[in-house]
């Protein structure tokens, strides 16, 4: 048989817990549903292979959120994230987030994942935030993945490589059922049906087209396409203030982060043309975005990652982290351009938008127990929405969705679901492959990502999202009529696009709905240019409802830590100020 030929079958399989994404948040999820109940069966899917999978495939070269006794508290932890999140947050998931992840440390360091000590053998954290102290180098962290994967196979987690899940089964009275897959080798469909389902699908990351033009030459992982979100919309979860978008400070036509978290520590600082340092905190958050872009515009861009100014020795150190964790192209890309840390600054520039609760807000809407609004499905990691919980809120999150994913799994019995549904999708996901001729997804692809750029990057010009609107729905006809897949490796690809689409679309409506400005250059609203706490410091909640994309406001829940008047606006106060 030719590699990636389409082969016609269908197969069904059932477990108790179906963890769907093996990056972070998705092995932790079902190891700790295993040890939930070591008898019953977990099921881990991912469509790539778990070894080498998902947001961390080459390693993590530090923790930005650790939370450590003596250092920081969690009511510390909670208060700064709420301020940095313009206080749209449901504190109850951020400070079980805050009281769970030193414990999640521990085991993790027990799996042989190494985190910089002192002299004393203390965990040496760095400041990096506003407020507190919280980020803790990983010497080792490319052996993260490797670490977890053994833990997998101890624990005798049943792993399925190579099946991307693309829709969710429901029961008639709208508890979750299972899940639709298809082999990315052969195109082979599998349902799975399941008491649970957790989804750990990472970011939408290839929602814009990063400024190098290459497609897969993105901030986020490249295979994170925005396929948990698409699952989450279509089987009626809500998902919580998509359009607060990820943007972020990169080097520039790299695309990766200068890593201001791992050099910043260091004495290492954000500067412009002139050399000179123009905010006070590298913490990524809106508000810091907003300074970035706007000393771009002011005339004293480019700006840079300033590292000449340290010793020789401490470029060194970094360069040993930067060059040999999580992205060991970075050093040989400084190295084909010439650049030298110590003789030269890094250039930077802004990312494309994406969604990814892990570094800014846009998620499936979770509690602090990891349950979306539909019964039985559970979300964790980056596509949730507990802001800004990075790596460690992956893993720390993830094994709340597994323990409590086990627990409803032991209380209930399968739901049953319409077989139609089984043939209707089938029927949608082989479609690209039933045309003789037509457009490749590449082609769809690209132009999706193109018009987010044109008309979706901030700011946001409600002109320019109306006739985005049109365009997409124009790319959407193409990409439903004209698509094809000539083998099971386009069908991959075919898949993503669709829930780039979807994104897309998700992007434009919720950024609509919001008639105000908040979060910085996340959602800078030229028509409404100011932040209304009136009526507007709510969550909204966007969902398909009766087949239509809908919007609604949610109440923020009452604050765990009270934040102070004179303490809400921290963030919004990053530029150093000229002094006579």
């Amino acid at each position: 048989m030719a590699l990636d030929q389409i082969v016609d079958g269908l197969s069904e399989v059932s477990c108790d817990v179906l963890v769907i994404g093996g990056g972070t948040a998705g092995p932790m999820a079902a190891l700790k549903a295993k040890l939930k109940n070591p008898k019953a069966n977990v099921v881990l899917l991912e469509k790539a292979n778990v070894k080498r999978s998902g947001a961390i495939s080459m390693g993590m070269d530090g923790l930005n959120n650790a939370v450590i006794p003596g250092y920081a508290t969690p009511e510390q932890y909670t208060k700064e994230i709420t301020i940095a999140n313009d206080g749209i947050v449901d504190q109850k998931a951020v400070y079980k987030y805050a009281q769970n992840c030193f414990e999640i440390i521990e085991e993790l360091d027990s799996f042989g994942i190494r985190f910089l000590k002192n002299e004393n053998g203390d965990y040496a954290v760095k400041k990096v935030h506003h407020i507190g102290t919280y980020v803790l180098p990983m010497p080792n962290g490319e052996t993260v993945k490797k670490a977890l994967y053994r833990q997998l196979r101890r624990a005798r987690i049943l792993i399925s490589n190579r099946y991307m899940a693309t829709r969710l089964l429901k029961s008639s009275d709208g508890r979750i059922a299972g899940a639709i897959s298809v082999n990315t080798r052969t195109a082979e469909i599998l349902v799975i049906k399941a008491k649970a389902v957790i989804l750990c699908m990472g970011a939408a990351g290839r929602l814009g087209l990063p400024t190098s033009g290459y497609m897969f030459g993105t901030y986020e992982n490249a295979a994170n396409s925005g396929d948990g979100y698409a699952m989450a919309y279509h089987a009626g979860a809500a998902l919580a203030n998509l359009e607060c978008y990820q943007i972020n400070p990169l080097i520039k036509d790299y695309n990766g982060p200068a890593c201001a978290y791992v050099a910043g520590p260091f004495g290492a600082f954000t500067a412009n043309n002139q050399g000179s340092r123009f905010i006070e905190c590298d913490y990524w958050s809106g508000q810091m975005m907003l300074e970035f872009y706007n000393e771009l515009l002011s005339g004293k861009g480019p700006v840079f990652l300033q590292l000449k100014h340290l010793h020789p020795n401490t470029i060194e150190e970094i360069e040993s982290t930067l060059h040999k964790v999580e992205r060991p192209t970075r050093g040989l890309f400084q190295q084909g351009r010439g650049v030298d840390y110590r003789n030269e600054s890094i250039e930077m520039h802004i990312s494309e938008i994406g969604f990814c609760s892990g570094h800014s807000a846009s998620g499936v809407f979770v509690d602090d127990n990891a349950r979306t609004t539909v019964p039985g499905l559970y979300a964790a990691g980056d596509m949730a929405s507990v802001p800004h919980n990075y790596m460690l809120g992956a893993f720390t999150n993830g094994s709340v969705a597994g323990i409590d994913a086990m627990e409803f799994a032991d209380n209930h019995d399968f739901a049953e679901f319409d077989a139609a549904d089984v043939a209707k999708e089938r029927d949608r996901v082989l479609a690209p492959t039933k045309r003789e001729d037509g457009i490749p997804p590449n082609q769809i692809e690209y132009k999706t990502r193109r018009l987010v750029n044109d008309y979706l990057q901030p700011p946001k010009v409600t002109r320019k999202y109306e006739l985005g609107m049109r365009r997409l729905a124009e790319a959407r006809e193409d990409m439903q009529e004209r698509m094809i897949a000539r083998n099971a490796h386009e069908l991959l690809r075919a898949l993503e696009v669709q829930s780039i689409m979807d994104c897309a679309d998700m992007a434009v409506h919720a950024s609509l709905y919001r008639e105000e400005s908040r979060w910085g250059l996340y959602h800078w609203r030229t028509d409404f240019p100011e932040k209304d706490n009136e009526n507007w410091f709510c969550h909204t909640l966007l969902s398909k409802q009766n087949g239509k994309m809908t919007s609604e406001k949610r109440a923020v829940e009452p604050y765990v830590v009270p934040i102070a008047d004179d303490e809400k606006d921290l963030y919004d106060k990053q530029r150093i100020r000229a002094t006579a």
